[in-house]
């Protein structure tokens, strides 16, 4: 099979496609023939060694894909070939995959696999942060930072679907237009204008109940600024590229929360509760009332340019390798 291999940790310029042997499915695994894999910015991160888990090169980059079952593992009943399914997976920029039954969803036949493979981790981690760790409730505020990403524009369209008002901020009118079309109430460009002082004009004295936040750098401490009382700020990431310091006399003030969102090691910690929440959006998802935009679409061989695009600020909504 055909893969995008990391040798040694740096750029994506580095990444070479290689041939390597099929994988074969062991007890409880199956096998995918891949169609389409989602780019994340964690990828970027793991091909640069620089992510919280390292992997050893070589290795095989992406997080998520979608495409058909061609083989099945001892004791596997869940799943025959032939089934369409989208899952959680390590090594996803390749041909074929192998994935524990656990992190496999079989998907409606409505849904195309570049969806599903635009879906598993920006809308996993979106409901976990919103519903399982901010407990958001319908009407409250929802500011979403870097809302025409792929994270971000999942924030706008799950925040809505739950019944909150949603500001979306971001640094383009590109950027804006996409969180628009997930349906945003609001719309602030950060880098028009000051972000705290629309906030007020926004929101006023009361302030936001949950920021959601993938940015990190400049942008963090004036959004948490804007959190009302009891306020939930849900640290997500730093696609700015720099860890900001929060003064810890600003939760002190509004009572509020800092939630760290680490959806991999929650995965990991409560498997029961990846397949709830994947069910749920797999369910909306089905039913029209989730639409994940594509800003783009690569072939194999793209890979490191997709990397490089989404981790240089160049892209909207989600970044998908079409493999097949």
């Amino acid at each position: 099979m055909r893969a995008v291999v990391c040798e040694q940790f740096g750029g994506p310029d580095l990444l070479k496609v290689r041939d390597l042997p099929t994988p074969e499915p062991g007890p409880g695994q199956i096998r995918i023939r891949l169609h389409a894999a989602g780019v994340n910015f964690p990828d970027g991160l793991i091909v640069a060694g620089s992510y919280q888990t390292k992997l050893e090169p070589p290795f095989v980059p992406g997080g998520e894909g979608a495409g058909v079952v061609d083989a099945v593992g001892k004791g596997v009943t869940a799943f025959v070939p032939g089934d369409r399914v989208a899952a959680f997976v390590r090594g996803s920029y390749a041909e074929q995959v192998i994935v524990d039954t656990d992190r496999a969803l079989h998907l409606p036949a409505s849904v195309g696999f570049d969806i599903a493979a635009a879906f598993t981790v920006t809308y996993g981690t979106t409901i976990h942060a919103l519903r399982t760790r901010a407990r958001i409730r319908p009407g409250e505020t929802l500011l979403v930072l870097g809302a025409g990403g792929g994270v971000g524009s999942a924030a706008v369209e799950l925040g809505k679907l739950l019944g909150a008002r949603v500001i979306a901020a971001a640094s383009s009118a590109e950027k804006l237009d996409v969180a628009a079309r997930c349906g945003a109430d609001d719309l602030i460009n950060y880098r028009m204008v000051d972000l705290r002082q629309e906030m007020k004009k926004l929101c006023g004295s009361k302030g936001v109940d949950v920021v959601y936040d993938p940015v990190g750098g400049d942008l963090s401490e004036p959004a948490f600024r804007s959190l009302g009382w009891y306020g939930r700020f849900l640290v997500i990431g730093f696609a700015a590229g720099r860890i900001p310091a929060l003064p810890l006399n600003l939760p002190l003030l509004k009572g509020a929360s800092v939630i760290g969102v680490f959806w991999g090691a929650s995965v990991e910690q409560q498997p029961e509760q990846f397949q709830t929440d994947m069910q749920d959006l797999i369910g909306w998802l089905a039913e029209g009332k989730l639409k994940p935009h594509i800003g783009a679409r690569y072939c194999l061989e793209q890979a490191p340019r997709a990397i490089a695009d989404l981790m240089e600020g160049r892209a909207t909504g989600k970044l998908v390798i079409e493999i097949d």
